[in-house]
């Protein structure tokens, strides 16, 4: 299949406008393909040559102004449209196209609950050719206009209103007619079709819908004031930050089974991950996570929808905007309130260590290095969401809120049911600010790299000079945060001054009265993008009281500094430990529980220390969340006792409490024991050899859900005997039978830093079996592999040689090449921190 390219796009958008597409979706026609009807009013500016691409199961027809068009004329994905007049044409395309199992293109989901089918798109990049036939690229926008036949009994979803018709077109179907769009983009059309349990309302004149699968309905009916309040809120503070009002006719929100991302910006019909619909309990955190996503991607109906990029270079101009401005009118308009401690500690390092690797980018890249649509997909990453929106949220600082709203404001007004670049976007600021948005856009979205920002504090008595060593070349607006032990609680800290400074000092030092402080915190408030460093005093402070820091925001810029530290091998991973085994018994910010125990279990345990240092940090996990245990026996702070009892049980040892728990399907004092914690406690106990397949069917007995199933399959991957192993694979990667998610839960069970010696012929056996995988499945699949089935826990010389090979001599599709390439990186890493 060919993908299309920046120069074939922009001839194409030069040659041609489309108008508008008819499509008509059949539903009914069985359980492998579905019927595609696509009707393309498009108007050539020359005579000229041009093609529409697809990827049928079978083309039955193709018409182009009345003149019949050989089907056999599709080469790859692409159908050749030789010899158009300049004028107005019509194409018309029939053709069955095939349903997925991998969450791209018309996606068909069984629930093993109730055995009710669901189908939804995700028609993103180049998946709408899996669904009908289109001129496939950002900035061709049309009105779209959908018919579905869906079965009976089945609900249609659309980017705008759906209504069904009396008339029933054959037995058991059902016509459906989906209101026409504004202007969109082909990636950006959606249709989600079932038997849904849905529940609707009306905000401000529009209607709002929130829709799951039958077998979840409890579950999203427990939730559904919270969803639909956060959704109002979001939606009316965007109206206060916005001229634009929101350009769609209704907005629903489908929790869909099996999606690869968070969620999906579709106009009218965001799709979002089901497993937002809780069946288990779960932290305060997570449910601002779901809200979050909310706002973020309610925050892409202006920001990607309204406007949209011209092409995929400047996919930043969607994603970090939604990211920030998700984070930021979350905290804004709803109770979470503190939604920049969870960015700080969860979700920046993901853009710190994306850029670090050596395939950063830019955040807004020279367009030259997105020549394709294959090479644009590997900038969804850390930084082009979470390094984008930090670079956004210094921007703010810089420039303060008033211009920066300004700047969109003009943006949005210039650009709307269009396309924009960054040039556009950078323009539309400068009208609305003298600052020089331009160097500014120069120096933080065309470079790439983190800068460290490192104090040096001198003077004792009466004064103290502060110089900042800058490794890095973009300017900072940062505060520095001075901080003083209480003296009447020493293992407090007071908050002394709050000094800002733009960076790099215009003088070598600055001046300050009185004694030198005890802590002293670049980049307080985390407002910039750097990686900061702690002299040694304040290190010192810093390991005796982090947790008597007042704000749990700096307390977030100290936990990450220290994560970097270790990363970067300038702190001992036990150090860490150390400091979490002293401060986080004592936290009180659920999300710095939750981030450091990620990381010093994730990381440090699992990867950065030795297989004879690994029961020593197990034990220190395990004493962490004991203490943590106790300190919630009073049921004040069940999202901190949740977080805990996950985490002793993954580092459990030894397999008797684990067994008392499951017994009695209950943890002493709560909570007791809902299908999540059932199927880790399981997962955990599989991994120690614990408990047999019979177990795991009995389980599953009891829960066969479709989160059933995937933890019934990590369990048998997870299983410590070679045939379990040798099956496992198999299924991995000898069958194409695995939906998405399954495919995960197995590779999540299968590599586990125990086995080491039982799964060590799989290491050589990853790279041509994950090669060939990626090959025959796609993009969504090599993603699932080179993430989950990677065998993250081999950190020797001999599995980065192995890796290393394969990358220099094997051609692979680009999905899987930069995905390994980041896990080699953070394999060499790994190998520097212990040393080896």
């Amino acid at each position: 299949m060919s993908v299309l390219t920046r120069d074939e796009a922009q001839t194409r958008a030069q040659f041609l406008a489309v108008h508008r597409y008819s499509i008509a979706l059949d539903l009914t026609t069985g359980e492998d393909t579905f019927d595609s009807r696509t009707v393309i009013q498009f108007t050539t500016r020359a005579a000229g040559d041009t093609f529409v691409e697809l990827k049928p199961a079978a083309l039955r027809s193709v018409t182009l102004d009345g003149r019949t068009l050989d089907p056999a004329g599709l080469s790859g994905n692409r159908l050749a449209l030789t010899g158009l007049d300049e004028g107005e044409h019509e194409l018309r395309i029939e053709a069955d196209m095939r349903y997925s199992r991998t969450g791209e293109g018309m996606h068909r989901f069984t629930d093993p609950s109730d055995g009710e089918t669901y189908v939804y798109t995700q028609l993103f990049m180049e998946d709408v050719q899996r669904v009908f036939a289109a001129f496939d690229q950002p900035d061709l926008k049309a009105v779209f206009e959908l018919t579905v036949t869906a079965p009976d009994g089945w609900t249609v979803l659309g980017n705008g209103i759906a209504r069904p018709s009396a008339e029933t077109p054959r037995a058991g179907g059902r016509h459906w007619t989906i209101a026409p769009t504004p202007l969109i983009s082909t990636y950006l059309v959606a249709v989600a079709a079932g038997p849904w349990h849905s529940v609707r309302t009306e905000h401000a004149g529009l209607p709002f819908g929130i829709h799951c699968r039958r077998s979840l309905a409890p579950h999203l009916a427990a939730d559904a004031d919270e969803i639909l309040d956060i959704t109002r809120a979001c939606f009316d503070r965007y109206h206060e930050k916005f001229q634009e009002p929101y350009p769609f006719d209704s907005y629903d929100q489908a929790f869909v089974p099996e999606f690869n991302a968070g969620a999906m910006e579709n106009p009218g019909l965001v799709t979002f991950r089901d497993e937002f619909v809780y069946r288990s309990a779960v932290t305060d955190t997570e449910r601002q996570t779901r809200a979050m996503v909310i706002s973020h991607e309610m925050a892409h109906m202006w920001f990607g929808d309204l406007v949209t990029l011209t092409w995929w270079d400047d996919i930043w101009l969607n994603e970090s905007f939604a990211e920030y401005m998700g984070y930021q009118t979350l905290t804004e308009a709803t109770r979470f309130t503190d939604t920049w401690v969870e960015f700080g500690i969860g979700r920046k390092s993901w853009g710190y260590d994306a850029d670090q690797r050596p395939s950063t980018h830019p955040v807004a890249p020279d367009p030259a290095a997105v020549p394709d649509t294959a090479s644009a997909m590997l900038n969804f990453d850390g930084i082009s969401y979470a390094k984008g929106a930090s670079a956004l949220r210094q921007l703010v600082a810089w420039l303060g809120e008033k211009d920066f709203l300004a700047g969109i404001n003009i943006h949005f007004a210039r650009h709307k049911f269009a396309n924009a670049t960054l040039a556009d976007f950078i323009d539309s600021l400068a009208q609305a600010t003298d600052r020089d948005v331009h160097t500014w856009a120069d120096q933080w979205l065309r470079t790439t790299g983190v800068d460290t920002l490192t104090p040096v504090v001198g003077g004792t008595g009466n004064g103290w000079t502060l110089d900042v060593v800058h490794d890095g070349s973009r300017p900072h607006r940062v505060a520095v945060g001075t901080y003083d032990i209480d003296v009447v609680e020493p293992d407090r800290l007071v908050v002394r001054d709050l000094i800002e400074l733009d960076l790099p000092l215009t003088e070598a030092t600055t001046a300050h009265p009185g004694r030198r402080p005890d802590l002293l915190v670049l980049n307080d408030g985390d407002l910039t993008y750097a990686k900061v460093r702690l002299d040694t005093a304040s290190w010192d402070t810093a390991l005796r009281s982090l947790s008597g820091i007042p704000d749990p925001l700096t307390r977030a810029v100290i936990w990450n500094a220290a994560r970097d530290m270790v990363r970067d091998g300038e702190l001992a991973p036990a150090v860490y430990l150390d400091a979490a085994r002293a401060h986080l018994p004592l936290e009180t910010d659920l999300a710095l529980v939750q981030g450091v125990l990620v990381f010093a279990a994730d990381q440090i345990t699992n990867r950065y220390l030795g297989p004879d240092e690994r029961p020593a940090a197990l034990a220190t996990l395990t004493a962490i969340c004991r203490d943590l245990i106790r300190r919630t026996e009073d049921g004040n702070h069940p999202g901190l006792r949740l977080t805990a009892v996950r985490h002793c049980i993954d580092a459990a040892t030894q397999p008797d409490t684990l067994q008392d728990w499951l017994g009695s399907d209950s943890v002493p004092g709560g909570p007791e024991l809902d299908p999540e914690l059932r199927w880790r406690i399981l997962a955990r106990l599989a991994v120690l050899g614990a408990v047999d397949t019979a177990t795991i069917d009995a389980d599953l007995d009891r829960d066969p859900s479709a989160t059933g199933q995937e933890g019934a399959a990590q369990c048998r991957a997870a299983l410590p005997d070679p045939a379990a192993k040798a099956e496992a694979w198999g299924r991995l990667f000898g069958s194409d039978d695995l939906s998405n998610y399954l495919f995960t839960a197995t590779a999540k069970g299968f590599w586990q830093p125990e086995q080491a010696e039982l799964v060590q012929e799989y290491v050589a056996r990853f790279y041509p079996d994950a090669v060939a995988l990626a090959g025959r499945r796609g993009p969504a699949i090599a993603e699932a592999a080179g993430r989950y089935a990677f065998p993250v826990h081999a950190v020797d010389q001999e599995s980065l040689r192995l890796g290393e090979e394969c990358l220099d001599g094997t051609e692979m599709i680009p999905a899987l090449r930069r995905k390994l390439a980041d896990q080699l990186d953070d394999l060499r890493r790994a190998l520097k921190v212990r040393g080896a």
